[in-house]
């Protein structure tokens, strides 16, 4: 089965086209990055207008690479939610027009259900159930992936998310965006015990998160070396700091995966291609025995290939969707399966 999947929930442009949930034929991504360096983050309103300039191309694109037409495809995956509203309703409006112009299904995907099935992509032999970890710049979940299509959150921030602290922190320190790949490109090296940073503490749920007063105290102490007129050792600052946020992203990770006893931990989203998160989650898992895995880095970031590997599950479940279908801007992971 061809999936024509379409993704538009941020600031890329991607198109895909994939068969039987596993074997990408073509993966196109219009980037904005060079666009929204100029403002230090994503501008929603112009990341909506490139959506609307490169979408046809992109898709046009993925079709040509992949050496298939629109009767080659059985169904349209796209990404509905979440993410930036503006930028989700183009994907979702032209995912509709084009799926009913050709006669075919469409289908609705979970941006952070196609971030975990970027493991699919990677690891063919890799199948449910497990333990997944997603951190992106919005997002840090601990999830129990009971089926392809079965969700139950048991972890999630209470406040940022840890790409967003890593992304802030970074500013601060006068990297460019984005600002979590620059830490992890400039730091790399630093000495991760060269600044202590406070352990993150959430009551009620051990699987829950916490980033805000992390994030807060880097701010702080940047600040405060300005104020004295101290230099900014941002290698060693931004390599403590890193250490600190993956030390806790580590800990409730194992702990969940000593309570659930998991056969696989997998780890998905943006920050999934941070090189500490990669090392000190690898040494852990492997110390409890756990396999471990990761995306190739091509798939870490948002793209239109994971979303139609898991288009492909959610379709053989039987989820499609009609001509009424909406985008929204915040939705559960496991808003169909509580």
């Amino acid at each position: 089965m061809n999936i024509l999947a379409i993704e538009s929930s941020c600031d890329d442009t991607g198109a895909a086209v994939v068969k039987d949930g596993r074997e990408v034929l073509s993966s196109v991504i219009a980037s904005q990055v060079e666009e929204h360096i100029l403002y230090g983050g994503v501008v929603p309103e112009i990341a909506s207008r490139r959506h609307c300039e490169s979408i046809s191309h992109v898709v046009e694109q993925a079709l040509a690479d992949a050496n298939v037409t629109l009767d080659d495809i059985d169904a349209v995956g796209v990404t509905y939610a979440p993410g930036l509203i503006g930028a989700l309703l183009v994907g979702v409006n032209f995912a509709k027009g084009l799926a009913f112009s050709v006669g075919k299904p469409l289908v609705p995907v979970h941006h952070l259900r196609g971030h975990i099935a970027s493991n699919y992509i990677s690891h063919p032999e890799l199948a449910p159930p497990f333990l997944a970890l997603v951190v992106s710049g919005g997002h840090t979940h601990l999830v129990n992936v009971k089926d392809y299509t079965h969700f139950e959150v048991i972890g999630r921030t209470r406040d940022d998310a840890a790409g967003e602290a890593m992304d802030k922190a970074a500013r601060v320190m006068g990297l460019p965006y984005p600002g979590g790949l620059n830490m992890d490109r400039v730091c790399k090296g630093g000495d991760r015990k060269a600044y202590h940073f406070p352990a993150p503490k959430v009551q009620d749920n051990e699987f829950d998160f916490s980033f805000s007063g992390l994030k807060t105290s880097v701010i702080n102490l940047v600040h405060n070396l300005t104020q004295k007129g101290e230099e900014i050792d941002v290698k060693n600052i931004g390599a403590s700091y890193m250490h600190t946020v993956v030390s806790c992203l580590c800990d409730r990770t194992i702990r969940a995966a000593k309570e659930y006893r998991p056969s696989a931990i997998v780890v998905a989203g943006g920050v999934s291609a941070n090189s500490v998160l990669r090392e000190e989650l690898a040494a852990a898992c492997k110390k409890l025995g756990v396999p471990l895995y990761f995306p190739e880095l091509r798939y870490c970031g948002d793209n239109a290939a994971m979303i139609g590997s898991q288009a492909f599950y959610e379709f053989s479940a039987g989820f499609t969707a009609g001509l009424d279908l909406n985008a929204f801007a915040t939705l559960e992971i496991d808003a169909d399966t509580k």
